[in-house]
């Protein structure tokens, strides 16, 4: 995993092609309330490349069939366009194999399946689970309920007024009574992009498991799974420039062939009796029913898109423009950035002084300009902060210096407005 920091990246930050990428969003040509859209809400879901909807639309056109289970020639183009994606994720990650690559509806899902089916089968009363003060809620909430349903304890690693880690607080949590650290890349809500060759080989010092939400990591460095050497990791399409609706689990096949199915149903199973019920093999055992085949296969063509600019120069690019807009942010009276880390990625969330948050979304959407705000799935995060909500840009490969300085220009209005 690396992520291209930002004053790494000021030198010849754009040599890039911003012009060409942002033209193959359809979407950012059009205007709203009368301005040209500026779309800095890209943590939330990013905008689809004309390449990921047109593969959509030709799978719709001329394959649509039901995968694995025909023997008609549809049903054959649609089983290898689907698994032929599988494969494409296998690569991108850098898995050993296809048989570690469960596709779910994104990474919820794909939380839930490792918190219920690796967890309810292994965790006891006495063991613990270990998660961070900045995690979303998909990475709180299915490990409450497995906690509460197995009676292990929960843990969370404090953060400091950076929003970082407190390592030596994760070191002082970490004991043989943890089995499981489930632990953001990077946050959503402040952009921290934590130290995970670090927890992960500590956390193997002690013999636990790691699920790293990658959710927020993925859109914007180039991620090995085998140097990493995470046990599990899950990420959503849609935060990729690829449909929603699906998503991807990456798990070590002997950790994944150890767990008993996530849900029952068609296509998980080998055969069927009313007596007894013997489970397909690796992915499939954790696919139960009808898959998102064109989600799958879209997920495909975006990775095929960001493959094809390299992840590298992504990195490079966002970090460039996340370092103009922390500066031009800072600048504006009355605006404290919420997340200060040393190592960010992608966010840049803050409060400005006498307003609420919906109040800014609210005037800066008037000028064009779309940005997230509330708590971001992450309340714990706004509660040791003491606000109650932020207002969150977000960037992807087509955020421009521009789109920075008309969130500036919106902001002043939004100055204007409340004095």
């Amino acid at each position: 995993m690396h992520i291209q920091t930002a004053k790494a990246a000021s030198n010849g930050a754009d040599s890039w092609d911003l012009s060409r990428y942002a033209a193959d969003f359809p979407i950012l040509a059009q205007q709203v309330r009368g301005k040209p859209l500026v779309y800095l809400d890209n943590a939330a879901t990013t905008q689809k490349p004309a390449a990921v909807i047109r593969t959509v639309s030709e799978f719709y056109e001329q394959h649509n069939s039901n995968v694995h289970r025909g023997v008609h020639l549809l049903s054959q183009r649609a089983t290898q366009l689907y698994e032929d994606s599988r494969e494409k994720v296998r690569a991108f990650l850098n898995a050993a194999s296809t048989k570690e690559i469960v596709f779910t509806r994104g990474t919820t899902e794909a939380i839930n399946l490792v918190a219920s089916a690796w967890g309810r089968e292994t965790l006891k009363p006495g063991d613990e689970v270990l998660i961070s003060w900045m995690e979303h809620h998909s990475n709180i909430v299915p490990w409450q309920m497995v906690c509460q349903q197995t009676g292990a304890t929960l843990k969370v690693i404090p953060i400091n007024d950076a929003g970082e880690l407190d390592l030596k607080a994760f070191e002082s949590l970490l004991s043989t009574r943890t089995k499981m650290l489930a632990i953001t890349a990077v946050s959503n809500a402040l952009g921290t992009v934590n130290p995970l060759p670090t927890l992960i080989e500590k956390a193997h010092g002690v013999g636990a498991l790691v699920l790293v939400d990658g959710a927020q990591l993925i859109p914007h460095a180039a991620v090995d799974v085998q140097a990493l050497d995470c046990d599990f990791l899950a990420f959503s399409s849609h935060k990729l420039y690829g449909p929603t609706g699906v998503g991807v689990l990456y798990g070590k096949e002997a950790g994944l062939h150890a767990m008993a199915p996530y849900q029952g149903g068609g296509d998980m199973i080998r055969t069927v009796s009313f007596e007894r019920t013997t489970y397909a093999a690796l992915p499939n055992k954790f696919e139960a029913g009808t898959p998102n085949i064109a989600g799958a296969i879209g997920l495909g063509a975006a990775i095929d898109y960001v493959s094809g600019i390299g992840m590298n120069a992504i990195a490079q690019h966002e970090a460039a423009i996340l370092e103009y807009g922390t500066a031009q942010l800072l600048a504006v009276p009355g605006l404290r950035m919420i997340g200060t880390a040393k190592r960010k990625a992608g966010v840049l969330s803050f409060v400005l002084e006498g307003v609420h948050p919906h109040d800014i979304g609210t005037i800066v959407d008037m000028h064009g300009v779309a940005i997230r705000t509330g708590h971001h799935c992450a309340q714990p995060v706004m509660d040791r902060f003491r606000i109650p909500a932020t207002a969150r840009a977000s960037l992807a490969l087509y955020s421009s210096r521009a789109d920075i300085d008309a969130l500036v220009r919106a902001l002043s209005k939004v100055k204007e407005v409340f004095g």
